[in-house]
């Protein structure tokens, strides 16, 4: 999978433009992408991915970068021996795109604030 483009509110992979969060898998894209709490990223929000075993997860957190990923979440994924970059959507679709192909990436972005 590939991010061909991220503007506040859109996201452009492989293509296909989505207007709500996502998480990308290296073989599909899950859209939208609802969390407990919206601008909160909870171990909770997270089963779908721990399950697909990837070597690393990029969170885009928005924009503005909005989305709090709180350290116990954090913790959580390192624990199931997940690297773990956090950052605004823009720049951690930059970081996506650099590690796609090389390493067992999942990416999960907030689009908007």
């Amino acid at each position: 999978m590939h991010i061909d483009s991220y503007v506040f509110g859109k996201i452009v992979i492989n293509g296909e433009m989505y207007t709500s969060d996502v998480i990308i898998y290296s073989d599909h894209v899950d859209s939208p992408w609802w969390r407990k709490e919206g601008h909160y990223l909870d171990k909770a929000d997270l089963r779908e991915i721990v399950e697909a075993h990837p070597e690393v997860l990029v969170v885009g957190t928005g924009n503005l970068g909005v989305m709090k990923v709180p350290e116990e979440t954090v913790r959580f994924l390192l624990s199931r021996g997940i690297e773990v970059h956090v950052e605004k959507s823009a720049q951690a679709a930059e970081i996506f795109n650099s590690l796609a192909g090389k390493r067992n990436v999942i990416g999960a972005f907030h689009l908007t604030c």
